[in-house]
């Protein structure tokens, strides 16, 4: 774990049995570590699986505050974030904006995580994860890819929602088929009128009906107001197989955002999404090389959800005076991020497109001309 994360705590919530410093989760060792003496603690693991709740069921959120250490909420006064961090601990910087204007929250029971998965990305693979994806990008400036970035990575816990469901749809549309036939045209060629043919296509139309079943499995709806939906998207690779039990010692050096998407919005979204997937299959089922007026009715049953934490490390740059994000997945090391453009890469790459179908254009008209006869 970084020093400067260290360097923020006035609390010790786990110290080091051997000399009394604070000891933080490792994520090369998967144990707590003395940022002094460099001893090791393994923590006890939760073997148990995470569990489901019915979706339609009241969850007793008074029954599920206990983080297991005293927690406070931090407000940033320039982006809007609330982050959780030990009671006594004093917050300097917004982990999510890097804004020094961060102020405590009254006091607020906060919905605990019943699973997480712990960090197994540090900060150092976290920025060469990030040099790697910038060499990658071919629109990226060239001075940009070069340059060592400089940004404060923070670890944050993600609060997530995940979705069960069954689902059964029955649905009507009009399924096209393309069939083609031969016709006689004219033409004028060299001043001259000839005849040829040619293939036309045209279009069946018929009606279809049916129904269709599928069952969806943790789908992932981040609880976060602080990104972009997109970004999230293309981070969330992560392997849910490697779910674990809560437990305070998971977060040690690290900060939890609070949850700012209640379950039954999380559920709305999930719902778009499934009903997003659902079309696509349907449409497939359908065959034929056209849908249209396609219509679906589903109903949801089985509904369950479960609440958790992911690994995410966040950091905003500069670059000539205008500020990008990047993230890396903590568990897997995937990039997603903004970065600056290459005004002359764009044109370039769009200019080259441009001749290439200007060829192709200048070849299909040459090898529709008739010669003289």
């Amino acid at each position: 774990m970084a020093k400067d994360a260290n360097a923020a705590m006035e609390t010790i919530q786990f110290p080091c049995a051997s000399c009394g410093g604070a000891m933080l989760f490792d994520a090369d060792s998967q144990q707590l570590k003395c940022q002094y003496c460099g001893r090791l603690q393994a923590i006890e693991s939760d073997t148990a699986l995470p569990q489901e709740h019915a979706l339609d069921d009241g969850m007793r959120e008074e029954a599920d505050t206990d983080w297991g250490v005293a927690q406070q909420t931090i407000k940033c006064e320039s982006c809007g974030g609330e982050s959780l961090i030990p009671a006594l601990q004093t917050a300097t910087l917004c982990p999510f904006c890097g804004s020094p204007k961060v102020l405590p929250q009254p006091a607020a029971a906060t919905i605990k995580p019943e699973s997480l998965i712990p960090f197994q990305v540090d900060s150092d693979d976290a920025k060469n994860a990030f040099r790697a994806w910038k060499k990658k990008r071919w629109f990226l400036p060239g001075a940009f890819k070069r340059e060592n970035t400089s940004a404060r990575l923070a670890g944050i816990y993600i609060p997530y929602w995940t979705y069960d469901a069954n689902t059964a749809s029955d649905y009507t549309a009009e399924r096209g088929d393309y069939h083609y036939r031969t016709v006689t045209r004219t033409r004028v060629v060299n001043g001259k009128t000839e005849t040829y043919t040619e293939q036309e296509r045209y279009t069946v139309w018929h009606w279809v009906s049916g129904d269709y079943e599928r069952f969806f499995n943790d789908v992932l709806i981040p609880a976060s107001g602080q990104y972009d939906a997109k970004l999230l998207d293309r981070l969330g690779n992560f392997e849910l197989g490697g779910l674990i039990g809560y437990k305070p010692d998971y977060l040690s050096g690290y900060i939890a955002e609070r949850y700012s998407v209640n379950r039954t919005r999380g559920w709305e979204e999930a719902r778009e999404r499934i009903d997003g997937e659902l079309r696509g299959d349907i449409r497939s089922k359908i065959g034929g090389d056209e849908v249209r007026s396609l219509n679906i009715n589903t109903d949801y049953y089985d509904r369950t959800f479960k609440h958790l934490l992911l690994p995410v490390w966040n950091a905003n740059y500069n670059y000539k005076s205008k500020s990008y994000r990047f993230m890396v997945n903590g568990q897997t090391g995937l990039v997603s991020g903004t970065a600056p453009r290459s005004a002359w890469k764009i044109t370039f790459f769009v200019l080259a497109c441009l001749a290439v179908v200007g060829v192709i254009v200048l070849w299909y008209a040459s090898s529709q001309q008739t010669p003289p006869q």
